[in-house]
């Protein structure tokens, strides 16, 4: 069966994601704000600076008109910086969503309200309620998502039909869908996983070995796991794909651009000079201040990522973040 499907948002995961459901058949509309990219995609079918070397077949659609877009679709898919959601959703007001689904593929909280990707819709959205939300999360780099390597994720909704469905529209052999209705936990994981990955990078930066990533990643799981069950998700999810799962990639992968911010405050090198030569976003940065902000809100103990906030925000040296993670009190694990 196919689906009418609009996707906001062509960077990397944006690309990758209507790749995917254009070879699954559904008829795809990427929208892209920007009026000279979108004409560059159009007429050269390559996204270089995301996807280099992946084509884009004619037969897809590209625009620069969120309406265009958005309007009239079975499903509508979210995969734009967290920080420029609330206001590209205030855009569709007016736009005839009708009852499409919205499958946010953004994996961030958002700095001044603290509120996760799926609460920014529903205060955005006329009309959405929580039946009609799905989050897509899980260890899936764009770059091998786009090539058809295999990859499986999970998705999220508090409406079993709905993360059916997503799972009906996006599997294929190269991509698994599993089904949660934790949306809570799988929000969470996809994002707290970057701060830990940003503190993993260092970790590469400053020379430190296997034993030390080991052991961020591991306690790092703890600290996520605390967190999201103090504001309502089942633990359990962390140890899964969102969570788990998410975070080894992060950490290791040399896509992952949250590890290589890390890596470059770990050789020392300034965060504000390091974002200007990105041009992905590296949502662990903004992430940081989120978990910094929510582990004093409730009152959660997160060394690893208060060191993380110490480091890029207030200049801490990495070598001296270790030492006071290291020579902590003594507890049992």
């Amino acid at each position: 069966m196919s689906f009418r499907v609009g996707v906001l948002g062509a960077g990397g995961w944006g690309t990758a994601l209507s790749l995917l459901l254009h070879q699954n058949k559904h008829d795809v509309t990427l929208w892209e704000y920007n009026t000279d990219l979108a004409e560059r995609l159009r007429t050269t079918r390559q996204n270089p600076d995301y996807l280099p070397g992946v084509l884009i077949p004619r037969e897809m659609a590209i625009t620069s008109n969120i309406r265009e877009a958005a309007s009239d679709r079975d499903i509508l898919v979210i995969t734009l910086p967290s920080h420029v959601v609330r206001e590209t959703m205030k855009q569709l007001a007016g736009v005839p969503l009708g009852d499409a689904l919205i499958v946010s593929g953004t994996k961030g909280i958002e700095n001044s309200t603290l509120l996760r990707i799926s609460e920014i819709l529903k205060s955005t959205v006329a009309g959405l309620s929580d039946d009609r939300i799905v989050a897509l999360s899980g260890p899936s780099h764009a770059e091998e998502v786009a090539r058809g390597i295999p990859t499986v994720v999970v998705a999220a909704s508090r409406n079993p039909k709905a993360s059916h469905r997503v799972q009906e529209v996006f599997m294929n052999p190269a991509f698994r869908v599993y089904s949660s209705e934790d949306i809570v936990g799988v929000e969470l994981g996809g994002a707290l996983k970057n701060v830990i990955a940003v503190a993993a990078g260092i970790n590469d930066g400053v020379g430190f070995g296997d034993n030390t990533k080991a052991a961020l990643i591991t306690r790092g799981i703890v600290e996520m796991t605390r967190l999201g069950s103090a504001m309502g998700a089942n633990p359990s999810t962390f140890a899964g794909l969102s969570g788990m799962g998410d975070l080894i990639v992060t950490c290791w992968s040399r896509h992952s651009r949250n590890r290589h911010v890390g890596e470059q405050i770990g050789k020392g090198r300034k965060l504000d000079n390091i974002l200007e030569e990105m041009k992905m976003v590296a949502e662990g940065v903004r992430t940081t201040r989120s978990v910094y902000d929510l582990s004093r809100k409730h009152s959660i103990e997160m060394p690893i990522s208060t060191e993380v906030y110490r480091m890029l925000f207030e200049g801490k040296e990495p070598k001296k973040a270790v030492y006071d993670l290291m020579t902590r009190n003594r507890k049992a694990e």
